[in-house]
């Protein structure tokens, strides 16, 4: 008997959306490609709820007549390519034709559309890829596509989207890539009724002011150079502009975004020794190829694209991106330029200062002096004798101090049974019953600092070395989630508050952000525009710069968006701990260090940071004593 048999175009069409069609995110992504590719010099995009009730894109591109309307929305179905040898030549966004009726199976969608040759233009209703209605109508020239209720028909798939919060900046993120690339075709988005960006025509420097402010812009350098293999041209970030996480970073190549860890490493070498290693800066690079040494159609989302000279390019790239550093300034030296330097010294007269000519400096010799002579008064050995009885002066201090042990650590110093952790994270030593430091009397020095950056103190297997910055971030990490889930966090008022200007991006996510970011005890209020105002700010953060803090919790957000709402608190509530904790190279003192250390191990975890990273580790007793053999 046969069992294989050909799936049901509806079935088929919903596998396939399961590649194409994944979030509102992706929806939005191949509409607005499809109105770039249309010609449109104009696209509005409406969203309700984060598309969750409808996604609507308006463009006024040349439109389809009533036939293309209808055949658009069968698979494989392409005005963009003919043969195989045109995936070798592609200058369109999509080609695969999958997109349209991925969407269709997985929605309800209405379409009307119109070119210029036509009176009157079509109207298209179809609900999970069945036409319902399709009669003519009267519609300006382009195409309008309303999505409504997506995943409908895949309670599964709508179940798992994420929150409205989530959704949007998806959705934002998929917009940035297109208007960036897209500069000369004007954009809105609207959310709610609310209008979150409005882009004209203009330049791609001006495009990247007006998608993440003109603070970021002003921070950019130009890139440009042309070979034969490939056109690089862009902006990146002057050192100043590097930030450990949110760094605004883009790839294009032949006006499309895309994904390329390698040629980010390129940029990272060209800042190397510029900036700090965990840091890294924004740019908007753009290439240009010919389409036959570049394969796009490896991945439905067409964001890994592979290259055939990517190692002459890695070159060109880091080449290019040293030049525009060295030719701008960037790069810090030694300047030689005596411009703006204060005007010469002029001579000094003291005739005319003190109304006397100066005495020559007389030096006086004490010939009598002899430092091999130690009867003579004049010599250096002749000092007082010690006084009798000096034992005296010691009488008071008492035996049980117990500094005698090698760096005044007492030699008979007890150890409690049972720390609590669950071995050391160092694989130096197994015996996790001697972690906790010396128990030794109030006024014993058992912890030292090195380098500022550690605390050591000996336990019963050796001596345990603990990293101050990581502690502390441990020790605020416990108590800023402990605390948020009880009641805010103490804030203090800035005296002046500090204007920040966001991207339409982080401008939507600090919408949904404002309950927790109560709770971390800031203050952040809308302004004009695309700003914001930082008016209060967590105690304990004197020093932090309140806009570089707001941006850090906006990143963190954003890096773990698809995450549970507690999860977002714990990464809120990491990356004020770091903003807050002790710097490396901070001096200690040593109530300070004992006060650390009994905090850390107060915790419940205190061997590794919330993220991961080693706090504490042992140096054991044996590896020492090999040392002096």
């Amino acid at each position: 008997m046969d069992i294989i048999q050909l799936l049901p175009d509806s079935v088929a069409n919903q596998i396939a959306a399961g590649e194409v069609i994944q979030r509102p995110a992706s929806v939005i992504k191949e509409l607005v490609e499809n109105a770039v590719d249309a010609g449109a010099r104009r696209i509005d995009v409406i969203i309700l709820d984060a598309g969750r009730t409808s996604l609507q894109v308006v463009d006024d591109g040349k439109g389809m007549s009533e036939t293309d309307a209808r055949l658009a929305f069968e698979r494989h179905a392409t005005s963009k390519i003919r043969q195989a040898a045109d995936l070798f030549t592609l200058t369109t966004m999509g080609f695969r034709g999958e997109a349209l009726p991925s969407i269709a199976a997985v929605s309800q969608v209405e379409l009307q559309t119109r070119t210029a040759e036509q009176e009157l233009g079509t109207h298209l209703i179809l609900e999970g890829s069945k036409v319902i209605s399709q009669e003519p109508a009267a519609c300006p020239v382009g195409a309008n596509f309303l999505v409504k209720n997506l995943f409908f028909n895949v309670p599964a798939r709508r179940k798992f989207l994420k929150s409205n919060q989530t959704e949007l900046s998806n959705i934002m993120s998929e917009m940035e890539r297109i208007v960036l690339v897209h500069p000369d075709i004007a954009f809105t988005l609207t959310h709610n009724g609310t209008p979150l960006f409005s882009l004209t025509p203009s330049s791609s420097k001006q495009r990247i002011a007006a998608v993440f402010g003109q603070k970021l812009a002003d921070k950019l350098l130009p890139v440009e150079v042309e070979t034969p293999m490939v056109t690089v041209r862009g902006f990146v970030g002057k050192p100043e502009a590097s930030r450990k996480r949110g760094a605004q970073q883009f790839f294009f190549v032949n006006d499309r975004y895309m994904r390329h860890p390698y040629f980010h490493r390129a940029v990272q070498e060209a800042f190397a020794q510029l900036i700090p290693v965990d840091e890294q800066v924004p740019y908007f690079l753009y290439f240009t190829v010919p389409p036959a040494e570049i394969d796009v159609n490896i991945h439905p989302t067409k964001t890994e694209i592979k290259f055939e000279n990517e190692q002459a390019i890695w070159q060109i790239l880091l080449a290019a991106i040293r030049e525009s550093l060295g030719r701008f300034n960037a790069v810090p030296s030694i300047d030689f330029d005596t411009e703006g330097r204060p005007a010469d010294i002029p001579v000094y007269n003291p005739i005319a200062t003190t109304g006397r000519q100066p005495s020559a400096p007389r030096v006086e010799v004490n010939t009598a002096f002899n430092p091999f002579d130690t009867r003579s008064e004049a010599s250096a050995y002749n000092r007082p004798a010690a006084p009798r009885n000096w034992e005296m002066l010691y009488a008071g201090v008492s035996k049980a101090s117990g500094h005698s042990g090698a760096f005044g650590l007492p030699e008979d110093s007890e150890f409690p049974e049972d720390s609590g952790l669950s071995g050391d994270p160092s694989g130096l030593s197994n015996d996790s019953s001697d972690i906790l430091p010396l128990s030794v009397s109030d006024h014993s020095a058992d912890h030292f600092q090195y380098r500022a950056q550690y605390i050591v103190t000996a336990v019963q297997s050796g001596l345990m070395f603990i990293d101050q910055h990581r502690a502390h971030i441990r020790i605020l990490y416990d108590r800023y989630l402990a605390q948020m889930a009880t009641a805010p966090l103490p804030s203090q008022r800035l005296l002046f508050p500090d204007v920040v200007q966001l991207s339409a991006t982080n401008l939507a996510m600090l919408e949904g952000l404002q309950p927790q970011l109560r709770q971390l005890g800031m203050e952040v209020t809308p302004t004009e525009g695309m700003s914001v105002a930082v008016a209060a700010i967590p105690t304990g953060l004197e020093g932090v710069e309140p806009q570089r803090l707001l941006l850090d919790l906006l990143a963190a957000a954003a890096d773990e968006a698809t995450l549970p709402t507690l999860q977002i608190h714990g990464r809120l509530a990491l990356t004020l701990a770091r903003a807050a904790a002790i710097p490396v190279g901070q001096v200690l003192s040593l109530i300070e260090m004992q006060d650390l250390v009994a905090q850390l191990f107060a915790t419940q975890t205190p061997n590794f940071t919330p993220d991961g990273h080693t706090v504490l580790t042992i140096l054991p007793q044996d590896n020492i004593d090999k040392l002096f053999k």
